[in-house]
């Protein structure tokens, strides 16, 4: 996607409150243009509790240009960002004896799941909730921040990345995953067109904008662009994806975000390239693999680093991979780094 610059949202027409107003910004240069995203997963949740502001704001000081909200629904129909709806693991929910009743056991996707779920729960109670880091035993630092959080909706994090695109002078985009858009459907909450409705209130509604909406489920991507004209990227698990499929998908979805382990020969100390990213560049898609995280439990044997799960490998070396593979964008949990090996590729 090309790197905008202020000036396309004030082309969009839309109005903003005085304190969201954006400030004239200079035209992006040509190396930013041609450059890949950092796309901050989750925000920098590598070191803060993950789709809080405060991973949020992390990543964008660390440099993201674009930072991922998750989406689920609650129960009165509002988006907030969490990676899942089971919300046991990133929040204080299960010390809440006032919400002890709703304990549950569902069937999401086809897999059995107990605890606590977003749409049993109104926008209003769960902002009463309080974030935490979802892997202590690997994250014990952002572990620190337990508490010191609320979950954000959807608007909330448009709003931060238009406040920061004015302050840092540089656009800050959002990235926005529709999760389990079919079983939400099927409890009365539309969330493809409550999505669409949203980024369209946003201004964000056209090719150009600085947002790429993502999903794993083909048909919900494809009912979304018939309704939005924001960029979307059609999401790919480990599994063959035939150029012929990828001809297929490009007819409504402008990118794939494939699994790392389909980019790269993960088992090659080398990290050599497969076909996949030339493929779907001559679907005339954009190619944003997931997920780069820097813990040894994450990395290939060949990059792990001490004995310790927790301990950081040399995931710059991966990052690095991708990048020289031809990669448009990259997700990762620590946007720092992958800014400054970036920064050192290019230049190279």
């Amino acid at each position: 996607m090309t790197r905008l610059t202020r000036r396309a949202f004030a082309a969009s027409g839309l109005a903003l409150p005085p304190a969201l107003a954006l400030a004239p910004l200079r035209p992006a240069r040509a190396d930013e243009v041609r450059r890949p995203l950092v796309i901050a997963h989750r925000g920098a949740s590598g070191e803060r509790p993950e789709h809080t502001e405060l991973a949020y704001q992390r990543a964008i000081d660390q440099g993201a240009d674009f930072i991922e909200p998750d989406l689920v629904m609650t129960r009165d129909g509002a988006l907030v960002a969490r990676h899942e709806n089971e919300i046991s693991e990133t929040t204080d929910v299960a010390a809440r004896p006032e919400f002890a009743a709703r304990r549950t056991r569902k069937v999401i996707d086809g897999r059995p799941v107990e605890g606590w779920f977003t749409e049993d729960f109104t926008l209003a109670e769960l902002k009463t909730l309080r974030a935490r880091e979802r892997l202590p035993h690997l994250r014990p630092l952002s572990a620190a921040f337990d508490g010191q959080a609320v979950i954000p909706t959807f608007e909330e994090v448009v709003a931060l990345a238009r406040r920061e695109s004015a302050r840092t002078g540089r656009t800050i985009g959002v990235y926005p995953e529709m999760k389990h858009p079919t079983f939400f459907a099927g409890l009365g909450l539309p969330m493809v067109e409550t999505l669409a409705q949203a980024v369209r209130a946003a201004g964000l509604d056209r090719r150009d904008a600085p947002i790429f909406v993502q999903c794993f489920e083909p048909e919900p991507l494809r009912q979304f662009r018939a309704r939005a004209d924001a960029p979307t990227v059609m999401l790919a698990g480990a599994g063959a994806l035939s150029p012929e499929r990828l001809v297929e998908l490009a007819r409504f979805a402008d990118g794939l975000g494939p699994e790392l382990s389909l980019v790269l020969d993960l088992a090659d100390p080398d990290l050599r390239p497969r076909p996949l990213i030339a493929q779907a560049h001559a679907a005339g898609m954009k190619v944003h693999p997931w997920t780069v995280r820097s813990e040894n439990n994450f990395l290939p044997p060949t990059l792990r680093r001490g004995e310790a799960p927790a301990e950081h490998g040399d995931s710059a070396t991966l990052l690095r991979a991708l990048y020289q593979a031809g990669v448009d964008g990259v997700f990762t949990d620590f946007p720092e780094l992958a800014v400054q090996v970036r920064r050192e590729t290019l230049a190279g």
